[in-house]
């Protein structure tokens, strides 16, 4: 961490927090695909801080929303807090300090029974519309969370359409997968068939994005926004890392419809082609498979 940034989150910290703040020590953390990470150790206690100067400049404005949303709802999860939330400014990169959540002694399954339950706690919160207050990033790729009271417009123009719109810009798509793409659009209502409430949803709910603490089971780097809770349900299925009692603990919970698996590849459908928009590679023959099932 250079040194201008160093006295730039000891000012930060000491406005946030109303008292002098002087960082002691720091230790590199992982900070996800994109940003930089390390742990602080200040005389008022220890924060995670992540930054960045290549993203977008309101990325972390953004998640911060995120995570005051869910820190918001009933539920059973620990949720970081926000302290320090900016956008670049001069030689600054944008800035994320929350609260350090320290890791627990042991690992208990508890604590899996505690995340499915407080999953399932959040999918709780709903409401009428599907988006969310701001539009925000799914890693860095821009969502269009315009408040839409229909969840299949949503999911296909919102979702699928608009992803396929930003990887033509960066990455190829021939002809017939387009037109395969442009086809599932036209069929969501087939295979869409419920009426989904508009639950809180995590947004990017793989196994890197919780983790156990010692106060309980946290979830962190949301990318959040209101829609089908099978959404963040197709997410945690699509790299695994979920033991069965977490499973479990959300369908004691709240049982989810006899169907929903047949929607679950759909579902991941978007993330492969996230995935595909950030990273390129074998995602894209991924996706295309998932959209010829679905598309007809």
């Amino acid at each position: 961490m250079k040194e201008v940034l160093k006295q730039a989150l000891e000012k930060l910290l000491t406005d946030a927090l109303g008292e002098s703040v002087f960082i002691q020590a720091q230790q590199a953390m992982g900070g996800g695909c994109i940003n930089h990470a390390s742990q602080l150790i200040t005389n008022r206690g220890a924060f995670f801080c992540k930054w960045n100067d290549q993203g977008p400049a309101d990325m972390f404005l953004r998640e911060a929303e995120c995570l005051e949303a869910l820190g918001k709802a009933q539920t059973s999860l620990v949720i970081p807090r926000v302290v320090v939330k900016t956008q670049p400014e001069h030689e600054l990169p944008a800035i994320l300090v929350t609260n350090f959540l320290k890791p627990p002694s042991t690992q208990t399954a508890q604590q899996d029974e505690i995340l499915g339950r407080g999953i399932a706690e959040l999918h709780q919160n709903q409401q009428q519309a599907f988006g969310f207050s701001h539009n925000n990033y799914c890693g860095s790729t821009p969502q269009n969370n315009t408040w839409n009271e229909d969840w299949v417009s949503f999911f296909g123009k919102q979702r699928i359409a608009h992803l396929i719109r930003l990887i033509e810009q960066k990455r190829v798509l021939s002809s017939a997968e387009k037109n395969t793409y442009d086809r599932l659009v036209e069929r969501l209502p087939d295979w869409i068939g419920h009426q989904p409430k508009a639950s809180l949803n995590h947004g990017d709910l793989w196994s890197g994005n919780y983790m156990y603490t010692q106060e309980g089971p946290a979830l962190i780097d949301p990318a959040s926004y209101y829609a089908d809770r099978e959404f963040d349900l197709a997410m945690m299925a699509m790299f695994g890392g979920y033991a069965d009692r977490v499973w479990d603990a959300y369908q004691e919970t709240f049982p989810l419809p006899s169907e929903w698996k047949e929607r679950r590849e759909l579902y991941m459908l978007y993330h492969y082609l996230n995935h595909y928009y950030l990273f390129g590679g074998g995602y894209g023959q991924q996706a295309w498979r998932i959209a010829q099932k679905y598309a007809g």
